[in-house]
C-alpha cells in the first residue's frame, strides 16, 4: 500500500512517539521536536528531491523518513536516530509496507542525527537537509529571554529562515536572517557548523553545492 507522509502522521503510535518524544525534550530544554516539525520536514525532504528530478517513489518514501525521523526521541535523545530507525521499521511493518521500502526508510532515519550519521543515498540526503535547514524562533519553548541559553539565543535569533533549490545552479541556499543583538553569528556557528557541514556532505550525494547566507552574506 502506498502510503503517503500525512497519512503516517495520523498513525496512533506515530503521533504517541511524537508526542511523548516531544515532551521528554521539552523537560530536559530542547527546540520544538514536535508533529509540526516532522510535517515540516516530511515536505521539505520531498520538496528536494522533486526539484532534483527524482522519481515519485524516492520522493514519498522521503516525506515519510521526515514524517517518522524523531520518533525515537520517546525512548532516549542519546541515539535517538537508531531508536527511531528500529521503532519506524516495525510501524511500517505492521502498516504491510513492503520490506525494501521500510529499509529505505529505516536506514535514513538511522543516519540522520550529526553526531553519528551522514548521507548514504538520495533519501537519507533530503531528509538531512530538511531537518538541518529547519531552524526558526518559534521552535523554542522557553518564553523567558532572562533564562535563555546558547541554543534557545541561537534559535530565536533566526527571524526569518528560507531555504532555495536551484535544479539549474545545482545549489541549496539557506538563507537566514538573524538578530545580532540577540545571538553572535559565532554563537551560531558554534551550534549549527556540525549540521551545516553535514548538509553540504547531503548536498553533495545529490550532485548539487549548500550554501548558507547570513543577513545577506555567504558565510559558508
Amino acid at each position: 500500500m502506498n502510503y503517503n507522509y500525512k497519512e503516517i502522521l495520523r498513525n496512533e503510535e506515530v503521533k504517541a512517539f511524537l508526542k511523548k518524544g516531544n515532551e521528554n525534550l521539552g523537560m530536559l530544554g530542547f527546540t520544538d521536536h514536535s508533529e509540526k516539525h516532522c510535517g515540516i520536514v516530511a515536505k521539505r525532504a520531498g520538496m528536494i528531491l522533486q526539484k532534483f528530478g527524482y522519481p515519485e517513489h524516492e520522493i514519498r518514501l522521503a516525506e515519510i523518513a521526515g514524517a517518522m525521523h524523531d520518533i525515537g526521541n520517546a525512548i532516549n535523545r542519546n541515539k535517538h536516530a537508531e531508536y527511531g530507525a528500529i521503532l519506524s521499521y516495525n510501524i511500517l511493518e505492521k502498516m504491510g509496507m513492503p520490506l525494501e521500502e521500510r529499509i529505505v526508510i529505516a536506514s535514513a532515519i538511522g543516519k540522520h542525527d550529526e553526531s553519528t550519521g551522514g548521507a548514504v543515498d538520495a533519501v537519507s540526503a533530503a531528509l538531512i537537509l530538511a531537518d538541518k535547514t529547519d531552524v526558526r524562533r518559534n521552535r523554542v519553548r522557553n518564553k523567558d529571554k532572562s533564562t535563555f541559553d546558547k541554543h534557545d539565543r541561537v534559535n530565536y535569533a533566526v527571524t526569518n529562515a528560507t531555504v532555495k533549490v536551484s535544479p539549474q545552479k545545482q545549489m541549496i541556499t539557506l538563507n537566514l536572517q538573524v538578530d545580532e543583538e540577540i545571538c553572535t553569528m559565532y554563537e551560531y556557528f558554534e551550534i549549527f557548523l556540525g549540521r551545516m557541514m553535514m548538509c553540504r556532505r547531503a548536498a553533495e550525494l545529490l550532485g548539487a553545492k549548500f550554501k548558507l547566507t547570513a543577513n545577506g552574506s555567504k558565510v559558508l
